[in-house]
């Protein structure tokens, strides 16, 4: 009985982690499709994902995430952005004050930038983000981050009751994404990073 119930138990193991296995597959996939598609259009607010930031000077990554957003909101596709991103682990600085800083030197006006500061992983930053929006009656947005993390963040903000549009930054002097493997492996870590927050273990 023991050795019927442990082949039970391992069969019932192996067809878990194959579901497992081809649900992250799928996902990966979708992650793929969606870093690939510029969604931009009306709303009423961009919201840009943090980045590194070195010392109060946005990271290549950051300034170049900030860049699409002035971009977009140059072409009056919304009339706010919003930047987001906590300290981590700068005593001095946060990725979304940062962000603001240059957003202003590049000419946008105090009025027109929102700053979410105490995010310290997509999920918090998101949700902080949200409740800046819903404060402030803003139902929709457009997403600006790398190609790769869009997907998961519309999924995030769309679980909060918003409209969300992806528009992820253009390669410039950064490019978006490793080749071969190492991007292969970006799409499932965000597969796997998506599926534990919808079992409730945001990371």
């Amino acid at each position: 009985m023991n050795r019927v119930l442990l082949r039970v138990g391992l069969g019932a193991a192996a067809v878990g982690t194959v579901a497992a296995g081809i649900g992250l597959t799928t996902v990966a996939r979708d992650i793929r499709r969606q870093s690939r598609v510029d969604e931009a259009q009306p709303a009423d607010v961009i919201v840009v994902l943090g980045a590194a930031e070195y010392r109060g000077r946005p990271s290549p990554v950051l300034e170049a995430r900030l860049n699409h957003a002035l971009f977009l909101y140059l072409r009056d596709l919304a009339p706010r952005i919003l930047t987001t991103g906590g300290a981590g682990g700068d005593p001095t600085f946060t990725e979304g004050g940062v962000a603001q800083a240059y957003l202003s030197r590049h000419g946008v006006p105090a009025e027109a930038i929102l700053v979410e500061s105490e995010g310290e992983s997509t999920v918090h930053s998101i949700a902080a983000a949200a409740e800046i929006m819903r404060r402030m009656n803003l139902k929709s947005c457009i997403v600006v981050s790398d190609g790769y993390h869009i997907y998961r963040v519309k999924k995030l903000l769309e679980n909060q009751g918003m409209k969300v549009y992806g528009s992820p930054r253009p390669e410039d002097r950064v490019p978006l994404e490793p080749a071969g493997w190492k991007q292969e492996w970006l799409y499932m870590r965000q597969a796997l990073a998506y599926g534990l927050w919808r079992v409730g273990i945001p990371i």
